[in-house]
């Protein structure tokens, strides 16, 4: 991280609590008066808010009523990513605290991670072991028999920036796509120019072979992958959540997933996260849990730290590109 830059009478504070990307941030600090301090030094972080016209975030750090407290300075929050689940956004604009966010910067980085789990699953890839045999090469051969992508049926549930993308790559290798979102079908058309079918969650949930779970962070959503809507499923469906941990509930899940064995349910997110030792879905045969890296690329870190620049708009009385109110 680099170090903070000299106090200086003409330049704002800017406090980062969580990671940045080594351009932006040098950017920044060209321009702000920036300190560094992780979320989880609450002390040292609570001594510093009382300086701060700006902050920013990425995951971890809660921007509610507590630390708006704390800050009686700030002017502007950026979110360093994508969803605002950490922020408590009427206390925010009640406080007439600016917050800003990159809303399309991982859209891509998820959609790849996507597929690749997807191929991940239904096309199974074994190396040759050194010294192969004849026996071993052609026993491989035999068993790597997956399935092809052009023969099953993808279901998106919310056709935001993600869903559609994910839509028209899909679309692209020749899935039938089915969509089910809280927009108006005619709506959707008109912001996605390409074949899908919109139909209800339960049709979703019981005709497609995968499905992708790309909602926003509304508390509507909460535990949306109720028991219900798990015994729609397919028993062979694959379902991938790389979007909120709290769409489901970790018993159900488990409970899915134990009483559907050739089932396959991918979590890139987790709640709470990190997940505890004893984090009940773990060790499951045909549970995948990865740690929340769907929007891990060198260029979607670096889109979603040029959040700075929406800060320093703001800090110098413009308009921000991208405001969350």
């Amino acid at each position: 991280m680099p170090a903070s830059s000299t106090t200086s009478n003409h330049q704002p504070t800017v406090i980062i609590t969580e990671t940045l990307s080594d351009g932006p941030a040098d950017w920044l600090a060209e321009r702000a008066n920036v300190v560094w301090c992780p979320h989880t030094e609450k002390e040292r972080l609570a001594k510093l808010l009382p300086q701060a016209d700006g902050l920013v975030v990425r995951t971890y750090t809660q921007v509610n009523q507590e630390l708006l407290d704390q800050a009686p300075n700030l002017k502007v929050v950026g979110r360093a990513g994508v969803g605002l689940d950490n922020f408590d956004l009427p206390a925010c604009e009640k406080a007439n605290v600016k917050v800003v966010y990159t809303p399309d910067a991982n859209s891509q980085a998820v959609v790849e991670y996507v597929i690749a789990l997807i191929l991940d699953t239904l096309r199974p890839r074994t190396d040759l072991p050194p010294a192969c045999s004849e026996a071993i090469f052609h026993q491989l051969r035999k068993t790597e028999i997956g399935k092809q992508l052009d023969q099953l049926t993808l279901g998106i549930v919310g056709l935001g920036r993600v869903g559609k993308r994910l839509a028209n790559v899909a679309h692209a290798i020749g899935m039938k796509i089915l969509v089910s979102e809280i927009i108006p079908e005619t709506d959707l058309r008109r912001a996605c120019d390409l074949p899908f079918n919109y139909v209800p969650h339960d049709t979703l949930y019981a005709e497609a072979d995968i499905v992708s779970i790309h909602v926003d962070g509304r508390p509507e959503n909460k535990h949306m992958l109720s028991t219900h809507a798990l015994s729609q499923l397919k028993p062979n469906t694959l379902l991938i959540n790389a979007a909120r941990g709290f769409l489901h509930k970790n018993e159900t899940l488990l409970t899915f997933a134990q009483n559907n064995p050739e089932a396959h349910i991918i979590l890139d997110v987790h709640d709470p996260e990190p997940p505890s030792l004893d984090y009940i879905l773990a060790n499951q045969p045909n549970i995948r849990l990865l740690p929340h890296i769907a929007s891990r690329t060198d260029q979607a870190l670096e889109n979603m730290s040029w959040v700075v620049r929406d800060i320093l708009a703001v800090l110098e009385n413009k308009s921000p590109n991208f405001p969350a109110f």
